[in-house]
């Protein structure tokens, strides 16, 4: 029974992959284009992309509660439902755009943990602004996302991504280069590009047929208290569990920011590349988010828990594989994104850390995506708090910062850290996926 639910992840998985690759891969591209310019430039691409990424999926992650809400529609068969919750979804997403604006433009609270250099603050400040511009197509391609995941149609979503990802050289040196916009243009091409994809996919959606089911957009829907709120309940834990995720990396590369331009670059380069190879297990979490979600639908809790298990077993083998590779290549790694001796050899110790690292990563990250295809997301949220928060973030500022425990570690101190909150966490959440899923009869 194992062999056709692992098919099924894996047909699911790899387009999801190959999506988030490329919207991985424009941030890479950001990150040796910006390294080309300068260590300055590329330390600032690195602060400016951590502020942007904490508000960015923290408002992506309320919108999540849209990916399992459909996946649970979609296997019991209540089609015009899923219709009624992406549209109100999208009253959602037009308050968090425009929360985000706001946030992107005013970002003194993130800026004054940095204590950056008034050059360095000046150029995040124009790259966040340049960001705040796509924040609207963002969220809107982030509906188009959910839905057509939870319907288990993901390879739209990897095509249009993937357009995304061929405009972005040739928009990032229009900006950069010929707009003498320098890293802004980074933040530019990556809002035009959020354009693009979201005019696209929606355009091409509204010309398929097979989709008139779904009735999406049929016809305007003024919001509804009671399903916003739904949405609301199981969307807010995702994005406040996404906050503490994202908020625990953004506070460590604005604390590394303290240590100066180099180390700086050298926690960028390695932060990318942790970024990156999360994509993998993110894939298959998301394939056995859809899955288990639409058997839970279904009515089927028997195939939904093996859907987990299965989804597990492949996310921590694979992850394996990349650890290897990672403690392996590590200064080859360093070496492909910089040709600053001081940043690769920085870089290539914090690397051989991530090897590490990526696999409570991986753990953790298969788990809680299982969960929100059950919709629990209130007990991950509070697991992450506690040690994402208290193990990670504020661990790291004691081996990183301080002599409490022997001398000051630096970067490295913060991503030991890292990895322990990680471990604990999924370890957590691995407990109480197997409490949660256990047949009916085997609780009591």
């Amino acid at each position: 029974m194992s062999q056709p639910i692992l098919r099924r992840v894996v047909s699911l998985a790899w387009p999801v992959l190959v999506a988030q690759m490329a919207v991985v891969g424009n941030g890479v591209i950001d990150t040796m284009m910006a390294g080309r310019l300068s260590a300055l430039d590329l330390a600032a691409v690195g602060v400016g992309t951590a502020i942007y990424i904490t508000v960015f999926m923290t408002a992506m992650g309320v919108l999540l509660a849209l990916t399992p809400t459909v996946a649970q529609h979609f296997g019991a068969g209540r089609y015009a439902e899923i219709g009624e919750d992406v549209r109100q979804s999208a009253w959602l997403a037009l308050l968090l755009a425009a929360v985000g604006i706001v946030l992107l433009r005013h970002p003194e609270p993130f800026l004054a943990l940095a204590q950056l250099t008034p050059e360095m603050e000046t150029k995040v400040r124009a790259y966040l602004n340049a960001l705040s511009w796509g924040m609207a197509p963002a969220m809107a391609f982030r509906m188009f996302y959910g839905f057509m995941s939870g319907i288990g149609r993901p390879r739209a979503i990897m095509a249009f991504n993937l357009t995304g990802l061929a405009a972005k050289v040739p928009l990032n040196a229009l900006y950069m280069y010929g707009l003498d916009m320098g890293a802004t243009g980074c933040g530019a091409s990556t809002a035009t590009i959020s354009w693009i994809t979201t005019l696209l996919a929606w355009s091409w959606y509204a010309r398929q047929a097979e989709f008139n089911v779904f009735g999406v957009l049929s016809r305007l829907t003024l919001p509804k208290p009671a399903a916003m709120l739904a949405l609301l309940r199981l969307g807010a834990p995702i994005g406040a569990t996404l906050l503490v995720d994202v908020t625990a990396f953004t506070f460590m590369a604005l604390f590394i920011a303290r240590l100066g331009p180099t180390m700086s670059a050298a926690h960028q380069i390695a932060a990318n590349l942790t970024i990156l190879i999360f994509m993998i297990p993110l894939s298959i979490g998301n394939a056995v988010l859809v899955l288990a979600g639409q058997a839970l639908g279904a009515g089927d809790p028997a195939t939904a828990r093996r859907t987990g298990l299965v989804g597990i077993g492949l996310g921590l083998a694979v992850s394996s594989l990349v650890s290897l590779g990672l403690w392996l290549g590590a200064e080859r790694l360093a070496a492909i994104y910089t040709p600053d001796a001081a940043v690769r050899a920085a870089a290539a110790s914090l690397i051989a850390i991530i090897a590490v690292y990526h696999l409570a990563d991986a753990l953790q990250t298969v788990v809680v995506n299982v969960l929100r295809g059950y919709k629990k997301t209130l007990v991950p949220m509070a697991a992450y708090v506690v040690s994402l928060w208290g193990i990670g973030l504020g661990g790291g500022y004691v081996l990183g910062l301080t002599d409490l425990l022997g001398l000051a570690r630096g970067a490295a101190g913060f991503w030991i850290a890292a990895a322990a909150s990680l471990g604990v966490a999924g370890s957590i959440v691995l407990a109480y996926f197997l409490t949660v899923s256990r047949p009916v009869g085997a609780r009591d």
